[in-house]
């Protein structure tokens, strides 16, 4: 569900250096679903202009049940990093994950940018974008587990790993919109497309003022 804050309230308009759009960053354990809510607000969103979906570049094959995302190898990420291509990355579970430089532009324009983000980099989020919100994607451990089973990517260690960090984590942050993913999968993404629209018509007003 939701959470009661106004989108209003949750802008974080305190820093930043890149202003006019939003910058959303969606959050969350491994298991709650981020990619496929993602992928579910593109599809209801694919006629409307003004939000940007952002592909992300991972050291780890596109395969079936992975996001749709740009592979390089490690070697080829580092090159990439040093030419300055990436506006954020970060590492996690062994692979590197990097934003397109094109994202601060897309902000610049006004777009309402999303992407699928760790925990982590959300300071250097903060202090990049003028106005940032995160969405934090939840499900219950049931549900988290039955997911990561079904993924066939991880052994059961790994797995229990993963679940481990899923409870209370001191990165999350407190003035995150939570959505409760462990129902429908309609129903969590009907409520973060709502979000976005909301966050586009504030970008709209902004701009008329």
């Amino acid at each position: 569900m939701v959470a009661s804050a106004s989108i209003e309230r949750l802008l974080d308009t305190t820093a930043g250096s890149v202003e006019n759009g939003v910058f959303v960053a969606v959050v969350g354990p491994s298991g709650a679903g981020k990619d496929t809510i993602i992928d579910y607000a593109r599809t209801a969103l694919i006629d409307q202009p003004g939000f940007h979906f952002v592909r992300r570049v991972v050291t780890r094959p596109s395969s079936i049940d992975a996001e749709d995302h740009d592979t390089l190898s490690e070697e080829e990420f580092d090159k990439a990093s040093q030419s300055g291509a990436f506006s954020h990355q970060w590492e996690a579970h062994g692979l590197c994950y990097g934003l397109p430089r094109s994202v601060h532009l897309e902000i610049e324009h006004g777009a309402v940018a999303i992407a699928n983000v760790s925990r982590g980099i959300i300071p250097a989020l903060r202090t990049a974008y003028a106005n940032f919100v995160v969405v934090h994607v939840t499900a219950s451990h049931e549900v988290l587990a039955k997911r990561l089973a079904a993924r066939g990517r991880e052994s059961a260690e790994e797995i229990q790993h993963r679940l481990i960090r899923a409870g209370n984590n001191p990165c999350d942050p407190s003035d995150a919109i939570m959505i409760d993913n462990s129902g429908e999968m309609e129903k969590a993404g009907d409520e973060f497309v709502e979000v976005l629209r909301k966050m586009a018509m504030r970008v709209a007003i902004s701009e008329q003022v």
